[in-house]
């Protein structure tokens, strides 16, 4: 982006130069008569070619319209939501994927002591369901604990809602876990030591949308905010 912005400068800098000269009348009269129109030729390309590099540079600033904010997974050969139904939520049910048919599930791996990326991850989802209005009605997000020997479901009970109650916090045993991981492509290892709580978890930090049908559609990096993330969730559940 740096480059690019340096780029425009020197044209524009350089196109002024030659339309007004850097002794202005001095050169003007110094620059031979039947110069001076190529030169002003020349001035008048080098405008364009800014201009042509500061719309291209301006374009790539913002994905185009009706495209994605975040990364498209489409067809993608793992994280099947089917996979979730072996969790039970925090209100002590057993999972169905099928209860959420005809709308769009966001999934997010982390845990109840995460001192960071979980609570800024659930903050965000909630305005997200806000900005949403009437349309998160459609939306599902479901909360993955990594840690299930020690969340459990009234720690997820006492946790998840608390950001929003719409927000589903899920677990199941340790072996499972990891199989899930391992569907997800989610890496998480225990950090022994080092805090109050007695270890922490190193976690990946991204979330997975699902439409409508039940299909992996995109994947949401850390730091997306809501207005993005509305935006997208809106394209799914209109059918994109």
């Amino acid at each position: 982006m740096f480059i690019k912005i340096v780029i425009i400068l020197l044209l524009l800098i350089v196109a002024a130069s030659l339309l007004t000269g850097r002794d202005g009348a001095t050169r003007q009269a110094a620059t031979p008569s039947r110069a001076r129109p190529m030169m002003q030729k020349m001035a008048l390309i080098l405008l364009a070619l800014g201009a042509a590099v500061a719309i291209v540079h301006l374009a790539g600033c913002s994905p185009p319209p009706g495209a994605f904010h975040a990364t498209e997974v489409k067809d993608a050969q793992y994280g099947r939501l089917a996979t979730l139904n072996a969790l039970t939520d925090h209100r002590g049910r057993r999972l169905a994927s099928a209860d959420f048919s005809g709308k769009a599930v966001v999934v997010f791996f982390g845990y109840t002591q995460c001192p960071d990326i979980c609570p800024t991850a659930l903050t965000t989802m909630k305005e997200t369901l806000r900005l949403l209005g009437a349309e998160a009605d459609r939306v599902q997000v479901l909360f993955v604990t990594v840690d299930p020997e020690r969340d459990t479901q009234a720690v997820l009970a006492g946790y998840v809602p608390w950001f929003d109650p719409r927000i589903l916090g899920l677990r199941t045993d340790v072996t499972s876990t990891l199989e899930l991981a391992k569907e997800f492509r989610v890496y998480f290892r225990k950090v022994e030591g080092g805090s109050a709580i007695g270890y922490s978890i190193d976690h990946t930090a991204a979330s997975y949308a699902f439409d409508p049908q039940g299909h992996l559609r995109l994947l949401i990096r850390d730091g997306t905010s809501p207005e993005h993330i509305a935006a997208d969730l809106k394209q799914l559940l209109s059918g994109k």
